[in-house]
């Protein structure tokens, strides 16, 4: 059993973003459609990762972190977008739930999901908005934890190898 923490992120930290942007990496190499193509590398993941820590100190997105309890090794992650416009104050979007290759199937997942519905609450969020490819584990996942399925959209987004991937769209009242 691998012991892990699940923390939130509020401030910048170059070797937090190194583990992020190996973490993106693996994910992506595992072809999963989290909207990057399989020339990502750790330069390009960085940047994005970069960019994700400017919206963190902008007080726009709630970051968490899994982190094996060992290594330090950062091996999941999920975003809380709650920059709404206006008249949806009450919103946040989930997005970018990454659990590493090598640490699935131990729950981290799930308590990631669990931490950022509470990150959501202490925000004065009620309802949560994702989406995942349809058919995924993650979507599996997601219906587990409570999540309403709303509809799929064919051939919405690209895997990183080029193929059409289905998207499924879900909500949450907390």
């Amino acid at each position: 059993m691998r012991n892990y923490t699940i923390r939130q992120v509020s401030a910048y930290d170059a070797q937090l973003l190194k583990g992020l942007a190996a973490l993106t990496v693996d994910v992506v190499a595992g072809n999963a459609s989290i909207g990057f193509m399989d020339d990502l590398n750790l330069e390009k993941a960085s940047l994005f990762w970069a960019d994700v820590f400017e919206r963190v100190l902008a007080e726009k997105v709630v970051l968490l972190i899994a982190t094996d309890d060992a290594t330090g090794q950062v091996i999941g992650t999920v975003q809380l977008h709650v920059a709404q416009p206006d008249n949806q104050p009450h919103r946040a979007d989930v997005a970018k739930m990454q659990v590493h290759s090598q640490a699935r199937r131990l729950g981290i997942g799930e308590q990631l999901l669990l931490a950022i519905e509470v990150a959501a609450k202490k925000q004065g969020k009620h309802i949560l908005v994702l989406d995942t490819v349809t058919g995924s584990p993650a979507s599996f996942l997601y219906q587990k934890l409570g999540w309403i399925k709303v509809g799929d959209i064919p051939e919405y987004a690209l895997f990183p190898d080029g193929d059409y991937c289905s998207t499924t769209y879900f909500y949450k009242k907390l």
